[in-house]
């Protein structure tokens, strides 16, 4: 998937939120974790991760971007979500790249079938963007 990067168990409260969902969203939200950690790696001004719950949902926080959280919902039992604030202009700029790659829900959700592969590298620029928002962000 990228840079290979040894990743550290999630904290007991992350990993029991991700033990509680079903194997299939469990199983790719832990893929996108992955993915979180090794764009993280290659991006040297990304800094540490935190890894956290917000909302009850797992979730990356870093000094240079902005929040990523990953969830699944048995409302959409068939799908999960990688979610960023919505003050961002985040998914505005998705929109620009990724609008007929990524399903691309309001101003702060991609939403990911259970039954495709996750789509690697659309993923790990969005993650990329995510984890860069502050940095490349002019101060308003």
């Amino acid at each position: 998937m990228g840079a290979s990067v040894t990743l550290a168990k999630p904290p007991a409260a992350v990993k029991a939120v991700y033990d509680a969902y079903p194997k299939p969203a469990r199983d790719q939200l832990m893929k996108l974790r992955t993915l979180v950690y090794e764009t993280a790696a290659s991006l040297p001004e990304t800094g540490p991760i935190t890894e956290t719950l917000k909302w009850g949902e797992p979730s990356y926080l870093n000094k240079a971007g902005t929040t990523i959280r990953l969830a699944w919902s048995p409302k959409r039992p068939d799908a999960i979500g990688l979610f960023v604030n919505c003050q961002t202009t985040l998914l505005d700029e998705w929109r620009q790249h990724y609008s007929g790659a990524l399903n691309l829900i309001g101003n702060r959700e991609i939403r990911l079938s259970l039954d495709a592969p996750l789509p690697l590298e659309p993923l790990r620029h969005c993650i990329a963007m995510a984890l860069t928002y502050r940095k490349r962000k002019p101060l308003s």
